[in-house]
């Protein structure tokens, strides 16, 4: 079963996002440190939302750096699972991000495919928007996915 089909058959039930959530987190253990849960996820599109708590602040009280990045990793990977055809294989190899404005409020990464060609090899670029709760873009990042077909 692929993940879009996961995600549908399990989003349609009582809590079912956050066991999609947490099915995601058990197989890459790393992204359960921001206890994330996945809104949306189809070709495409993926959407991620995380609380502000304090596990995942700085000093400054205001969401750290590395939990953005947690969170656009992962709705950027979820994306891309999403979107490459059956059979091709994918991996992060790079991300550039920029930090746009203090991260004060609970937040919701955005990773938007559908502009993107899915169908060759190489590296595609994914772009990533984190946004406050007044929709204020924070935090925006280009992840590099390496995409191997099968033959």
């Amino acid at each position: 079963m692929n993940v879009v089909s996961l995600y549908n058959r399990l989003s349609r039930l009582p809590m079912g996002k956050t066991l999609f959530s947490r099915a995601v987190c058990q197989t890459a253990p790393y992204f359960s440190s921001i206890s994330p849960t996945v809104e949306t996820l189809a070709p495409g599109r993926c959407v991620v939302t995380m609380k502000k708590r304090r596990k995942v602040t700085n000093h400054l009280k205001t969401v750290h750096a590395i939990a953005m990045c947690n969170m656009a990793e992962l709705a950027g990977g979820l994306l891309t699972d999403a979107s490459v055809p059956k059979g091709a294989r994918w991996i992060p190899s790079g991300m550039t991000v920029k930090y746009l404005k203090k991260a004060k409020t609970d937040l919701t990464a955005t990773a938007d495919g559908s502009s993107l060609d899915w169908s060759e090899e190489g590296t595609v670029r994914v772009p990533v928007s984190v946004t406050d709760t007044s929709g204020q873009e924070v935090f925006h990042a280009l992840i590099d996915m390496n995409i191997k077909h099968t033959r």
